[in-house]
């Protein structure tokens, strides 16, 4: 098992509306310092279709410039833990981010959580929530029962322009 600390920033603006939080960057994402940087993983599919907006062929500061568009702001439940690899089911020794520091000064009222790890630690290090949060299922290859139209779907809570 390897330590690993969170190595880059929040996507956060005093005007955002969301908060989508993920367990821990997967290696991929550590490695290019930014989310859901793993080709398979589908996070910027969904937003592409849900915001109807090309989340995918851009770069990362056209990412972040239309995540901020939209009102979304991204982070991870976790700030360090032990890891293997990309695996959440080996996250052990887990420092939680701190997430009213995070949130201080923001227009948030709703979280979503992507995936069951990260619902299940925002639970376990955020019993007094006093935002509305809910479960959403993962974007991550490793949920292959769910097809990309199931998660558009499912996903389409988090437009709150609609």
């Amino acid at each position: 098992m390897t330590k690993v600390f969170h190595e880059f920033k929040a996507i956060i603006h005093p005007d955002s509306e969301i908060l989508i939080l993920g367990s821990f960057p997967s290696v991929k994402s550590r490695e290019l310092h930014f989310f859901y940087m793993h080709p398979q993983n589908r996070f910027w599919r969904v937003l592409s279709e849900i915001y109807q907006d090309d989340f995918i062929n851009v770069s990362i500061e056209e990412k972040r410039n239309l995540l901020f568009r939209y009102h979304i702001a991204l982070y991870d439940v976790i700030e360090s833990c032990e890891i293997e690899g990309s695996s959440d089911a080996s996250i052990q020794a887990v420092q939680p981010t701190n997430i009213n520091d995070l949130i201080h000064k923001t227009r948030i009222s709703q979280i979503y959580l992507n995936g069951q790890k990260a619902f299940h630690l925002f639970e376990k290090y955020n019993k007094n929530s006093q935002i509305s949060y809910q479960l959403l299922p993962s974007t991550s290859p490793a949920n292959a029962k769910m097809t990309l139209g199931q998660l558009i779907e499912a996903w389409k809570v988090i437009n709150l322009k609609k």
